[in-house]
């Protein structure tokens, strides 16, 4: 089974999600024939590289909310992440461009390090309050899955791996995804938002037993013909 999962590195919803589906998959008997591959999206295209303001303010400002409601907000927020052992921190989070990162993770996924990659960034963005557009922060990261900070700076560089990115964002809007995290089964079922574990653990389960049913082939024989074919008891013959 294949998880494709749409998200982005500053959406909070994104990383409970993909916690949430990872805690589904511990108690999931076939969790071993089950691969995730993330995809690119960005939720603010045009967020500034160099913030000047908080998670809160940015909030804040974008919604139209004053700043104690988005204060409130963000507190439920991180009451959740706590619940799935998450530890978020809104008055230092450096909200920005998130392309760089996305870049970078398409080169670790290349690398056959993509999973540790974004599980770096989602930690690095809402934990650790680190500005995961700065070139420096992103070797740094890159190093502690393995990656070569030399390899890396020159894609940061270059502009490497922007196609792989905007393929991403452009076949999330073939498929009308509006809002991340959204997850794809096997290109054919479609599960969108955090939901919760039990969801994640219902869908897997389901999907499942639907696509080893839809294994079985399905004769073309009319019903009344007859034919001639051979077992390893030997052939038959049509009189």
């Amino acid at each position: 089974m294949k998880i494709e999962i749409w998200s982005d590195f500053v959406c909070p919803f994104c990383y409970i999600g993909k916690r949430r589906l990872e805690q589904s998959l511990e108690t999931f008997k076939h969790q071993d024939e089950v691969t995730l591959e993330f995809k690119s999206y960005q939720l603010d295209p045009n967020a500034e590289t160099k913030p000047n303001q908080n998670m809160q303010e940015y909030l804040s400002k974008t919604k139209g909310m004053p700043i104690e409601q988005v204060r409130q907000m963000t507190k439920n927020i991180e009451m959740q992440a706590k619940e799935v052992g998450l530890t978020y921190h809104f008055d230092s989070m450096q909200h920005t461009n998130t392309f760089a990162a996305h870049r970078v993770a398409k080169y670790a996924e290349r690398q056959g390090k993509g999973n540790e990659m974004t599980e770096k960034l989602m930690h690095a963005f809402f934990t650790d309050s680190q500005l995961i557009s700065d070139y420096e922060v992103l070797q740094g990261l890159a190093a502690e899955v393995g990656l070569d900070q030399v390899e890396v700076a020159s894609i940061l560089k270059n502009e490497a791996y922007a196609k792989e990115v905007r393929d991403d964002q452009e076949q999330a809007r073939q498929l009308g995804i509006q809002g991340v995290p959204f997850f794809v089964f096997n290109e054919k079922y479609a599960l969108s938002g955090a939901q919760p574990t039990e969801v994640f653990v219902g869908a897997l389960e389901q999907v499942w037993q639907e696509e080893q049913q839809n294994h079985q082939l399905k004769s073309l024989n009319p019903k009344a013909s007859k034919t001639t074919y051979c077992t390893d008891e030997g052939c038959e013959m049509d009189n």
